[in-house]
């Protein structure tokens, strides 16, 4: 995985300034999109990084602005390196959401999750029984999605990248796949575990009910400070991305609740350890 910058995190830097800068100059969304005859959803796409504004739009919409020789030289440099392509983009078929992309040039990732695994931490056959479950059936595409969890899990080896997840019991007790794959998916938790740069704690069934209970999420931070935070949640209704800061520190403060009432990080390893026993 190449380092740097991802094109999804530039793509995300670039949309905050746009941002500013019409915020600055003091036009609403919908006065650019008259004065520069855009679709209103192609502005909200840009600012909302879901879209890379071709040549003449930015330029445009940096003369419409008065950005700065300085501002325009720093922008039009994001742009060009936000049109690379990360490994990711050869699976676009399978990927939905910018969320690998952001994951893969994040510095951490905190993750809690009350039923599953998450993709990090998947085996091949527990990510296929998954994938199965969510009625795939053409197999390469269940191939496909599975060389994706795979390719992200490169991630894991490298030490500067952090990973801290917190288990609900229920996550280990599930046996996906059958007992055999489960046992197999517990005893790689044990080995992952191990790592220094990665952290699982498990909530176990007697500490009752918790603030957050079932509610999936994850914080992804980034190497760049000026890159703040993102809180990731996933529901059957689709995906969201929280960036305001006073979202991202309540989600904080609720992974700091799941973590203390988890079991310490030794702790979970010898529930993980006898949950797998109980599989065998």
């Amino acid at each position: 995985m190449s380092a740097g910058r991802s094109p999804t995190v530039r793509l995300r830097r670039l949309a905050g300034e746009l941002v500013r800068l019409r915020c600055e100059a003091g036009y609403s969304r919908e006065e650019v999109s008259q004065l520069l005859g855009l679709a209103s959803s192609t502005v909200y796409r840009i600012e909302t990084g879901h879209t890379r504004p071709q040549g003449r739009t930015m330029r445009d919409l940096l003369a419409l602005y008065g950005a700065t020789d300085q501002e325009r030289a720093a922008l039009l440099e994001l742009i060009r390196d936000a049109g690379r392509r990360g490994w990711w983009h050869s699976f676009g078929d399978v990927i939905s959401g910018p969320y690998v992309g952001l994951e893969a040039e994040a510095a951490s990732v905190r993750n809690y999750e009350p039923v599953m695994l998450p993709g990090l931490l998947e085996t091949e056959d527990y990510a296929r029984a998954v994938i199965g479950a969510a009625l795939v059936e053409d197999p390469k595409e269940i191939e496909r999605r599975i060389t994706v969890r795979l390719e992200r899990q490169r991630r894991l080896s490298d030490p500067a990248f952090e990973l801290w997840v917190v288990l609900d019991e229920a996550a280990l007790r599930r046996p996906v796949g059958g007992p055999h794959v489960m046992a197999e998916q517990l005893r790689r938790l044990q080995e992952l575990a191990l790592q220094p740069n990665v952290t699982i704690q498990v909530l176990p069934f007697d500490a009752g009910a918790y603030l957050g209970m079932g509610n999936p999420l994850a914080i992804l931070a980034f190497p760049d400070p000026e890159d703040g935070d993102i809180v990731f949640l996933e529901s059957a209704g689709g995906e969201l991305y929280l960036e305001e800061a006073d979202q991202v520190r309540r989600y904080a403060q609720v992974f700091d609740h799941l973590r203390a009432a988890a079991l310490s990080p030794e702790k979970s390893r010898e529930k993980i350890e006898s949950v797998e026993k109980e599989m065998a």
